[in-house]
C-alpha cells in the first residue's frame, strides 16, 4: 500500500494500515498452515504405505502384468535400489544396468522408462516424495469415478522439462486412511483422462504396502502385480 499521508488523517491512517498489515499476516498464516498441510499429506500417504520402512529395503522383485481383452503383456524385474542397479526379465531377454548409465545408452534408456512406469504403478506412494518437479493441489469431500465413494482428491502436475513424460497430470482418490483407492492418466494434462482405475487387492511385505491389482470400468482392462517379494 502507497502512504501518502495528511497529518489530520494521520490516526485514522495508522488505523487502516495497521488492519492492513495485520490481515495480511493472518492471510500469510493461512497460506503457510495450508501449503504445510498439503505437504503433509503427500508424507502422510507415502507413510500409510510403509515409506518409514524402505530404508530396510534391500531389494525388490515383481512380475508386471497387462490383460486387456484377450491379450497378455508381462515383463519382470529385480530391483536393488540400495546399489541402483536393475534387471529387466521381459520376452525371453535379460537385460541389466546401473541407473547412472541411462543417459549414456538409447537402449538403457528404453528399458529404464519401462522400469519407471512399472514402478509407478507398484510405489506411487513414495513417488510423492520422492519426486521433485510437480506441483499439487487438494479438495475435500469429491465423489470418486467410478465407486462413487466420497473421498480426498490429490491432483499432481509434472512440469515440462523433467522425466520421460513431462507435463502428465494424476488424480489420486484417497481414502481417510490416506490410502489411494482410485486414480486417473492425464498425459500432457490433457482435457480428459486416458485412464481411470481402481487401487485394490492390497498387500504388505517388510512393512510396504502395495495395491496389487488395477481396473478400469470395462472389465476388459486389468493391470496387476504377481510374484512380488520385498527383502
Amino acid at each position: 500500500m502507497k502512504k501518502i499521508l495528511l497529518f489530520p488523517l494521520f490516526a485514522i491512517l495508522v488505523f487502516i494500515l495497521g488492519s492492513c498489515e495485520e490481515s495480511a499476516e493472518k492471510k500469510a498464516e493461512q497460506v503457510q498452515d495450508k501449503d504445510s498441510k498439503e505437504i503433509s499429506l503427500l508424507q502422510k500417504i507415502a507413510n500409510a504405505n510403509g515409506f518409514q520402512e524402505w530404508k530396510n529395503v534391500d531389494h525388490v522383485s515383481f512380475t508386471f502384468n497387462i490383460d486387456r481383452d484377450t491379450t497378455h503383456f508381462e515383463r519382470s524385474w529385480e530391483w536393488k535400489p540400495k546399489e541402483n542397479k536393475i534387471k529387466m526379465l521381459a520376452s525371453n531377454d535379460t537385460l541389466e544396468y546401473h541407473t547412472n548409465h541411462v543417459e549414456k545408452d538409447s537402449t538403457l534408456a528404453k528399458a529404464d522408462q519401462a522400469f519407471i512406469n512399472d514402478k509407478y504403478w507398484l510405489l506411487f506412494p513414495f513417488q510423492l516424495v520422492w519426486d521433485q518437479g510437480f506441483t499439487h493441489s487438494i479438495k475435500e469431500n469429491v465423489i470418486s469415478p467410478l465407486k462413487n465413494e466420497k473421498v480426498t482428491e490429490l491432483t499432481i502436475d509434472y512440469n515440462a522439462e523433467d522425466g520421460y513424460t513431462p507435463g502428465d497430470r494424476y488424480k489420486v482418490y484417497i481414502d481417510s486412511n490416506y490410502t489411494i483407492k482410485e486414480w486417473a492418466y492425464y498425459p500432457g494434462a490433457s482435457k480428459e483422462p486416458r485412464m481411470t482405475t481402481t487401487w485394490e487387492d492390497y498387500e504388505t511385505q517388510k512393512g510396504i504396502k502395495f495395491a496389487k491389482t488395477h481396473k478400469d470400468s470395462t472389465a476388459n482392462f486389468k493391470l496387476y502385480f504377481t510374484k512380488v517379494s520385498i527383502r
